[in-house]
């Protein structure tokens, strides 16, 4: 392990640490709210604009067409170009092309700006797990990560209050209700400034200089709180690479060490992902069609998409206890079960109980997985190899809304969440058999004992001894 990294591991975990994670958080917060409003916007703009089952669920799946083109690219950017300035640029794309929606007058134009503003939103998630874990030890890493997805939640149940308060406010409310949305993150940008590029990520192309002189500011802002730091251990050497193209980094995504966890990851995200959007993009609706009033549908959403904090935070402090794969397996289980009854159930309550079951035991998957892909690459490819699982469960949330809009009038809640149930069976027989344990170990001795030989040599590769 090198000097930077060793580094790295022994600051205790403190303000500097919450600030990234509030600052990261609040990132994936204001995606969830995009990715969510849409569920209480629906219900509104498909008699305004006269639209057929299949185009409500083209238009449920705008954000994600978006989403797969901002996380396949952005990935692979962040590890060629670095990870601060893809993230903040992602951001400004989405804000504007937000705002921008609220003023639109028809479904196509609407459906347009969703696109643009979900590769913003794209690009953000897939680089903020990442980057921020390359700053956390290894025994807080688990946590940090999932505690970072957690905020996720806040933003659905953000969304699902705009839904109740907002959009009901005249024929206007679904307009205000976006920019509602939109305006905050302009906040979020200005506060980022201040965030400094992954010193791991750094080290790693060379930067020796800027690596330290970061690392070191974070030290001096631990001492100035009268924080004594541990001495750093003997360090190792660091294999530095120069930035790959595009097609190298993709390519090494599935060299014989790495192809076993990138079919993992990828069928992890396509399970998950087409589970949780079927559910919180169509559930509101999917109310409304059991003969529920649009206000007890949203009172009734708020309600589920409460449970989504428990879930993901019981989550973040299980991953800690009995490692990242057990935890995603053992809420995937609890998730399938949930959607099994959900779809057997009869009466209103019956369906709330199942519903926030579901919504606790998905967002714990959730957890589980932004927790554990950053951890399952090497840096070289860290930010393409969650970007590009990332993609591919968005091709999940693509399918699932449009899925529903054929499935439902067919087969009704037994056929959705029967679905639901085979797809979240099948996520969890992937970690199981193709995953491997990272609890209790650093980033570089993952690195070191699972994929050194998958990392094959680059022309103008040097070794830096620290």
């Amino acid at each position: 392990m090198s000097q930077i990294a060793q580094r790295l591991e022994r600051l205790p975990f403190g303000r500097f640490h919450y600030k990234l994670l509030l600052m990261g958080g609040l990132g994936y917060m204001f995606e969830a709210v995009d990715a969510a409003i849409i569920a209480f916007l629906l219900p509104v703009v498909r008699p305004l604009w006269g639209l057929t089952s299949v185009e409500t669920g083209v238009l449920a799946s705008s954000t994600f067409f978006g989403f797969l083109v901002g996380a396949l690219t952005a990935g692979a950017l962040g590890d060629r170009y670095g990870r601060r300035n893809i993230m903040m640029w992602a951001l400004v794309l989405f804000c504007v092309s937000a705002f921008v929606s609220a003023f639109v007058n028809n479904w196509h134009h609407f459906f347009a700006l969703r696109v643009i503003g979900g590769i913003g939103m794209g690009a953000e998630a897939a680089i903020i797990a990442p980057f921020l874990s390359e700053f956390v030890s290894a025994n807080r890493r688990g946590s940090f990560t999932a505690s970072l997805a957690g905020f996720f939640s806040f933003g659905f149940v953000t969304a699902a209050l705009i839904g109740y308060f907002i959009v009901p406010l005249g024929d206007n409310g679904w307009r205000y209700a976006i920019v509602a949305t939109a305006l905050p993150v302009i906040l979020v940008l200005w506060w980022r400034r201040s965030v400094y590029e992954s010193p791991r990520w750094l080290e790693s192309r060379g930067r020796h200089a800027e690596a330290e002189a970061i690392v070191a500011n974070i030290e001096a802002d631990f001492a100035q709180r009268g924080v004594k730091l541990p001495p750093v251990p003997a360090s190792g050497a660091v294999v530095t690479t120069p930035a790959a193209s595009l097609g190298e980094t993709f390519k090494v995504l599935w060299s014989p060490k790495l192809r076993r966890i990138t079919i993992m990851t990828w069928l992890l995200w396509l399970s998950v992902t087409f589970c949780s959007y079927l559910f919180f993009t169509w559930i509101p609706g999917l109310l409304v069609e059991r003969g529920m009033t649009i206000t007890k549908s949203f009172s009734f959403s708020i309600l589920i998409y409460l449970a989504q904090i428990p879930g993901y935070f019981s989550a973040a402090w299980v991953c800690e206890r009995i490692g990242r794969q057990y935890t995603i397996v053992s809420y995937m289980a609890g998730a399938a079960l949930s959607a099994l009854a959900l779809a057997t159930v009869q009466t209103d309550q019956q369906v709330l109980a199942m519903s926030i079951l579901l919504s606790f035991f998905i967002n714990g998957v959730n957890a589980g997985e932004y927790a554990y892909t950053p951890e399952v690459f090497p840096t070289r490819v860290r930010a393409t190899g969650v970007g590009t699982a990332s993609a591919i469960g968005r091709i999940g949330a693509i399918s699932s809304p449009i899925l529903v809009g054929y499935i439902y009038p067919i087969a009704g809640f037994a056929g959705v969440f029967g679905m639901t149930t085979a797809v979240l069976l099948a996520g969890a027989l992937s970690v199981t058999t193709l995953g491997i344990p990272t609890k209790g170990r650093s980033l570089e001795e993952i690195e070191s004992t699972e994929f050194t030989a998958a990392l094959l040599p680059v022309e103008g590769a040097e070794e830096f001894r620290a």
